[in-house]
């Protein structure tokens, strides 16, 4: 059995945190963060909790990736392998918000020491992997976003539908087959995180680690080959 891509299980990863995290940290978003400007004004508005970390999301975000861009620098004048290393870094922030969440968890207030920590926690694991995304798989489509990928889809749809031929032809399918993979894998992340948190509570994160260890063991598998 082929196993999936990179993107792909990067692509499922953010759906299922984004989801999971939202549910269990009182609106927060761990890996869309400026999402966050949305369910910050809404705590206010409404008066309800998780709004400071909320308000912490996008600075930390930012400030850990400088400073995975910074590690990037080091690991090359090192001659270390920078991808493995960050997947790896990713593998345990991940495997620590994850024993946050079930030890600590459920969390009733929001704005609490506990859920602020853990929700930061998975924020900059996905800091992370969106500075991975950036700067070594700048190739593929996006892997937390998907406004865009699927503007691109439909204007590629439209294109083909129109009529194309030749080599663009052939650079939309290629297009089309790796975002429609990266869309459905967000989608079926998203629904996985619901219906686990649903059914598991705080206990559905002890599958973040897995997935995280998967696309750490996918590149030392191609980094040896």
């Amino acid at each position: 059995m082929k196993r999936p891509s990179i993107p792909v299980l990067l692509s499922f990863n953010a759906g299922y945190v984004d989801t999971a995290g939202f549910l269990a940290l009182h609106g927060l978003f761990t890996a869309h963060v400026t999402g966050n400007f949305v369910t910050l004004g809404a705590s206010l508005v409404l008066g309800t909790t998780g709004a400071i970390a909320k308000l912490l999301a996008l600075p930390v975000f930012c400030l850990v990736v400088m400073l995975v861009r910074l590690l990037r620098y080091a690991l090359i004048r090192r001659g270390r392998h920078v991808l493995r290393t960050m997947f790896l870094l990713k593998f345990m922030l991940m495997t620590l918000g994850a024993l946050l969440a079930v030890t600590l968890g459920p969390f009733a207030d929001g704005d609490s020491l506990s859920a602020i920590v853990t929700g930061l926690t998975f924020v900059c694991a996905m800091a992370i992997q969106n500075a991975v995304q950036r700067v070594h798989l700048a190739a593929f489509p996006p892997t937390t976003l998907m406004t865009g990928t699927a503007t691109q889809v439909m204007l590629d749809i439209a294109d083909k539908w129109h009529g194309v031929t030749g080599e663009q032809k052939a650079a939309i399918d290629l297009r089309l087959s790796r975002m429609i993979r990266n869309v459905g894998a967000f989608a079926l992340g998203c629904a996985c995180g619901a219906l686990f948190f649903k059914c598991f509570s705080v206990q559905c994160f002890l599958l973040l680690p897995v997935i995280a260890l998967l696309a750490y063991r996918h590149d030392e598998a191609n980094a040896t080959t």
